[in-house]
């Protein structure tokens, strides 16, 4: 692995991981719900969900995922299900915090919980470990494909855990302006609506 391959992978990488897709959605409802705090401490939970991603290609299971129609429908239509799931329970909720009533350390496990689903049930982040980050990777170089696909998916990761606390961030300071609990809820509504865009953006998903 050289230093060109990491400087060609960084600037990639990092807009994969700032775009507006539904984790990053839900990071943004996290910390406009709960602060930023427990929002960035329940990005652990994608996070371990993109460390077994990487071992599911380490092991070659991704490759089944890339090819088999059947293995990725069903991923594919558990994510949506549970987007909009996640979707309705923001709509029709009749207070800003009326789905996250928990506190202290069952709030925060209840939000890492949703991230990890959100990201194990995407198909499309684990096709991120399988079509896009093996782009990087040089072949019948020094370091072996699994060495590079550790320190590449790892390089990831971090990336993505600092864009997603900035989306926590922005949804935190939203809350710190306390707005009015009639705006409050708009902004929970207009949120889980772009939810249940991305549920249906995801339930057209295709494999590349």
């Amino acid at each position: 692995m050289t230093l060109v391959q990491i400087l060609l992978f960084l600037p990639a990488a990092a807009v994969v991981a700032a775009s507006p897709g539904a984790n990053n959605l839900l990071a943004f409802a996290n910390g406009s719900r709960q602060g930023f705090l427990p929002s960035a401490i329940a990005l652990l939970g994608r996070c371990l969900a993109f460390v077994i991603m990487i071992a599911i290609v380490i092991v070659g299971l991704g490759a089944l995922l890339e090819t088999s129609e059947i293995a990725f429908q069903i991923i594919k239509w558990a994510g949506v299900v549970y987007l909009v799931h996640l979707s309705v329970t923001m709509i029709i909720a009749r207070n800003h915090g009326s789905a996250d009533d928990t506190r202290g350390a069952q709030r925060t496990y209840d939000l890492a919980r949703r991230e990890f689903l959100v990201a194990m049930t995407n198909p499309k982040a684990v096709l991120l470990f399988t079509a896009f980050v093996p782009q990087f990777i040089t072949r019948g170089g020094e370091s072996s494909f699994t060495v590079q696909l550790i320190v590449l998916g790892a390089i990831y990761i971090a990336l993505e855990f600092i864009a997603a606390m900035g989306w926590a961030l922005a949804g935190s300071i939203i809350r710190s302006l306390q707005p009015s609990a009639k705006r409050m809820l708009l902004l929970n509504r207009m949120t889980g609506a772009l939810m249940l865009g991305a549920a249906g953006m995801l339930a057209f998903t295709r494999r590349a």
